[in-house]
């Protein structure tokens, strides 16, 4: 597909630069909403370059890609959002393996519009601080792109074995596993989700927790032993498993808000199940290897309470199930709410 002929269909495109474009084709080309990748170059003035002149580093063409997406189904950030997680954007003197200006992350704007989202996006990302250095990916404005030849087209599907070996050797996916966890290929969270993450706990209102003693004097032994001791209570024998009133659970150490009502479902597992916390900021979630396979573990924020797991068989629309333990919260109906200070959620149960 040609430039024009993805205009004509109403697919906009997004030019990329993130080192070798065998890999960033092959990432980008797993973003929902993306109609083709293609490899070339950009930023240099030789009419239609090579492949060997680009490479040799004496021009000023980079490896980019063009992304024709449908606008319908992708924004132009989400396409930054996939280009970001698939790169190293802190390195303007090379790409992994691969050294030299040919090969330093860029992004070549088309219009005004993409130039803004970019900046901002890129002032976003560098105030989560997900990376170890500042990002030094470059804003180029968009001349030409020249795409590159046949057989780097889709490199990835037609040499697997070769591109398999180049890509571990290269040392992407370690870094990139670094960053963002091991799991990211089946769990993936978006550099948009991390933002808004960060921006909630900024916002949230801040909870204390009371000393070791005012713990132990204030919690049963079966409280205790779940929130500070990481223990597990008995299922189906438990307050909540089975609680059908409408309300809120908060942290039974610091009130933290945790679950609602409103996303409480019957699970069979005889736990309280829910699909999503109330608000993430106060939800944390580490690998926990106590048994002999990794769990995600479910902490609350600020009292740091063990609250249970987290499990990808839950239903629509999350796919999620937080097995909460009973004895981690306290429940407050929907009639106390206001009286106890949790007023602003009482939206959730409106409609």
């Amino acid at each position: 597909m040609t430039e024009a002929q993805a205009k004509e269909q109403g697919y906009q495109i997004a030019t990329l630069a993130g080192g070798c474009f065998w890999c960033t084709e092959s990432d980008l080309e797993k973003q929902p909403g993306v109609v083709e990748v293609i490899s070339g170059y950009s930023g240099g003035s030789k009419q239609n370059p090579s492949y060997k002149e680009v490479a040799s580093g004496k021009t000023k063409y980079i490896e980019t890609i063009n992304v024709y997406y449908n606008p319908s189904d992708v924004s132009y950030e989400q396409i930054l959002d996939q280009f970001f997680r698939h790169i190293d954007p802190t390195d303007d003197k090379g790409s992994f393996g691969d050294r030299g200006p040919q090969y330093r992350p860029a992004i070549f704007y088309r219009d005004d519009q993409q130039k803004q989202i970019a900046e901002s996006f890129i002032k976003e990302i560098d105030m989560l601080g997900i990376y170890k250095k500042p990002l030094k990916t470059e804003l180029i404005e968009f001349k030409k792109f020249w795409p590159a030849e046949n057989y780097h087209q889709d490199y990835y599907k037609k040499s697997k074995i070769r591109y398999s070996y180049y890509r571990y050797a290269s040392g992407r996916d370690q870094y990139l596993n670094d960053i963002f966890g091991s799991d990211r290929q089946d769990n993936p969270v978006t550099l948009r989700e991390l933002i808004n993450e960060k921006k909630l706990v900024t916002d949230a209102k801040p909870y204390s927790k009371p000393s070791e003693s005012e713990i132990k004097d204030r919690l049963t032994k079966i409280q205790y032993y779940v929130t500070q001791e990481d223990g597990t209570e008995r299922a189906f024998q438990n307050e909540y498993w089975d609680n059908k009133a409408e309300g809120i659970y908060v942290d039974i150490v610091t009130g933290e808000p945790l679950f609602s009502s409103k996303d409480k479902f019957k699970s069979g597992t005889g736990w309280p199940s829910f699909t999503k916390p109330i608000n993430p900021a106060y939800v944390t979630t580490k690998t926990d290897y106590k048994l002999l396979y990794p769990r995600t573990e479910v902490r609350s924020r600020y009292g740091d309470s063990h609250l249970g797991h987290v499990f990808k068989d839950g239903p629509a629309p999350t796919g999620l199930r937080y097995c909460v333990n009973s004895a981690s919260m306290r429940f407050i109906p929907k009639d106390k709410m206001e009286k106890e200070g949790y007023g602003e959620y009482l939206v959730i149960f409106d409609g």
